[in-house]
């Protein structure tokens, strides 16, 4: 799967395991990884590629708006809550 800045991703490894993150940019094999609350914008978190799963099915448009990463993670992660009540 392509990671781009904006998709939602999954940590799959480290002390975050399993929080869900914003991609803010991307280098050669790190990402660059904000959730807007616990890591801002101006503090991305750095990670290796292999360590995150992207999430395809939501996407953030404005990566450098703590506000608005806070916003698509909480409608993500409402959305399913919503399915696992289903």
């Amino acid at each position: 799967m392509l990671i781009e800045p904006g998709i939602l991703a999954k940590s799959k490894a480290g002390r975050d395991k399993d929080c869900i993150y914003v991609i803010i940019s991307v280098n050669d094999e790190y990402v660059y990884l904000a959730d807007g609350k616990n890591r801002p914008v101006c503090r991305a978190k750095k990670k290796n590629c292999k360590h995150v799963q992207p999430i395809s099915k939501v996407r953030c448009d404005l990566v450098s708006d703590d506000d608005e990463i806070r916003r698509v993670i909480r409608g993500y992660m409402s959305h399913l809550d919503a399915e696992v009540r289903e």
